[in-house]
Formats: structure tokens, sequence, C-alpha cells
């Protein structure tokens, strides 16, 4: 077995870390790949930088039309069999693809693998996810359809099938201008099962420009606004398809998810007049979070207890009180030093 790999990388003004994900792409111990690099109309020297590869890339300029849209012109003029789309600020370990491929199996709609995350400065921060949430694998469909979400990873830690992506996209390009990982993550179960890498095969960078960093160090109400809105953006389309194949759904998606209630609850608190679902309340989300930690979080009793009663906390102190309990959960600067260092040297020892 000597399937065509595609890396397909997409760009948007990340001219300081493009070089680096192209040359880990190109760099792969595995042989058959070819490497697209899309450019979403950057207005940096993105555009010169990609025309210095020459031959060994396949390049593609196209007006600035959001991340769903590069993806989409990636895909079409990509060949492979498995599809990795690797974001412009991310890049590969020199064996991922061949790890990838060594594992692979006909019925795998998508394999994914831990990241080891950084800053912009290269200052390993932790593994991503954190080594306290287990990835799922196989058939995760029933937990998909539960919850609306099961363990899965970033867009450049996941390698796709290319017959289950032919199946679910074009990526809606209005709907996940930014962030169609969410989108692509949320369908591919229903057309195959996911295999789960432990090892971190990749650097996933978290910097000031990512869609979900935090801005400076103080949380913002806004980003907790933007994934409840993703989420819903996700749950819309799980319905759909589910609808489509004939699956019944009897329960609202959300609900069951402790990560999706934490934001909402954590937004509704902050600026309750800004939360952009006027129904909520803080006692009923807390009771949501903490059923939804207590039955379907997969933690041990302990972690449980302080992630249900954080819910509590949350939803009936006042404001000045559960400021730091948020931050503990969001911002990990806000943690005590030595408490971060501990479990960050713990995580980075069990890898």
């Amino acid at each position: 077995m000597n399937p065509l790999v595609s890396i397909i990388i997409d760009n948007y003004n990340y001219s300081q870390f493009l070089p680096e994900a192209i040359d880990s792409a190109l760099s792969q111990t595995y042989p058959n790949i070819e490497v697209v690099v899309v450019d979403d109309g950057s207005t940096d020297n993105s555009q010169e930088i990609i025309a210095s590869y020459g031959k060994k890339i396949v390049p593609l300029l196209k007006k600035n039309g959001g991340q769903a849209s590069a993806l989409n012109a990636g895909f079409r003029v990509s060949q492979g069999e498995i599809v990795i789309f690797l974001d412009a600020d991310d890049y590969l370990f020199l064996h991922a693809v061949e790890q990838v491929v060594a594992a692979w199996k006909p019925n795998v709609a998508n394999m994914q693998y831990r990241l080891q995350m950084i800053d912009a400065q290269n200052k390993l921060l932790d593994i991503y996810p954190c080594l306290e949430i287990k990835l799922d694998s196989g058939d995760v469909l029933p937990n998909l359809l539960l919850k609306g979400r099961y363990s899965c990873l970033v867009t450049s830690g996941n390698a796709f099938n290319r017959e289950a992506l032919v199946k679910i996209i074009p990526i809606p390009e209005d709907n996940f201008r930014i962030c169609p990982d969410g989108y692509l993550v949320s369908l591919i179960p229903f057309y195959g099962e996911i295999v789960s890498i432990e090892q971190p095969l990749g650097i996933y960078r978290k910097h000031g420009n990512n869609a979900w960093a935090p801005s400076g160090e103080s949380i913002q109400v806004e980003q907790f606004r933007k994934s409840i809105k993703h989420d819903f953006e996700k749950y819309k389309v799980i319905t759909d398809k589910a609808t489509e194949l004939g699956y019944t759904l009897t329960h609202m998606l959300g609900w069951q998810d402790y990560l999706h209630l934490q934001p909402r609850i954590a937004s509704l608190r902050l600026d309750p007049k800004n939360h952009p679902i006027s129904s909520d309340s803080g006692l009923v989300l807390a009771y949501k979070g903490y059923w939804a930690t207590w039955k379907y979080a997969e933690f041990n009793w302990k972690r449980k207890l302080i992630f249900s009663s954080w819910f509590f906390w949350v939803g009936l102190m006042p404001q000045p009180l559960i400021k730091p309990a948020i931050g503990w959960v969001f911002a990990s600067y806000s943690r005590p030093k030595a408490i971060a260092w501990l479990l960050r040297k713990v995580r980075l020892l069990i890898r």
C-alpha cells in the first residue's frame, strides 16, 4: 500500500510561520506526497515565499474568502487518497505521514493525532489536547449524536479519507468562514470510523492571531460568544445530516456536553446583556452542567466533583467571585505558576 497523501496548507498573512509549515510537509519521510499551498489573498509577503518553492509544491493563489474557501479550493486541486489540512502557523513532524499511513485501515474516515502546543516564540506549552482528555476512537457516531461532540482535534491534527471528504465537501463558506475544522470533524463520523494516535505528530501553535486565542491576559467574553455560535452551527449540520441519513434526534444537542456549557454559562454571567441565548438562566445552566459532567464526562470522580461544583459556583455566586473561577478554566495564566508548571511537567513525562 502506497497511497498518495495530499498535504494542503492554508495560509492568510502567516508569512512568519509559512516556511516552517511548507518545509515540514516537503521533508516527510513518507515519499508519496503532494503539497498544495493555498494563499487566501494575503497582504504580506506570503505569495513571494510560495513562489520561491517553484515546482516542489502546487501553489494556489486566490482572493480572500476565509479559511473554509481555502480548504475547499485546495481540496479541488488535490489528488491524494489521504488528505491532511495543515494550518500555515502549524507544522508536522518528519515521520507524521509515515505513521499515519502505517496505521491506516480501509474503513477509516479520519485518523487523528495529538499535537504539541507551542507559543509564537516556539516555547513548549503542553500536549494538545491535554493527556487528561481521552481521544475517542472507533464508531464515535453514537457519542456525536448524543452530545454534539466527541474528543477530536483541530485542523492540523487530522488525516482524512478522501472518499469520506467527497461526501461532505464543499464546506459552507459563509457559516464556517473560520474554524471549518468544526464542520469537518462533526460530519466525518457519519462515513466511517475514527482512529486516534496518542503520540503527537505535529505542532499546534497558539498565539494572539488564532481564532480562539485570548487577547492579552484577560478573559474575553466575545470569545465565549463565538464558541457558542460556532457550536450551534455544528449542531445544525449534524442534525441536518442525521435527518438526511435516517437518524432520529430526540433531544437538544449541547445539553449533555460540559465543554459547550462552560463558555455558555461564563458568557451569561459575565455579560448577560450581550449573551446570545436570551432564555438562558444561571441556575438552569448550572444544573445542566452538573449533570453533563457527572453523567457524560470521562473523568475520575474527583475531577467530576471539581467541575460540577464549578458550574454551581459560576451559575449562582456574585460576579466578583466568579471571575477567578472562570479564569482557572479558560485562562491558564491565571493559575498559580507552581501548579501550572507541575501540570505541564506531569503531562510531558507521561506522553
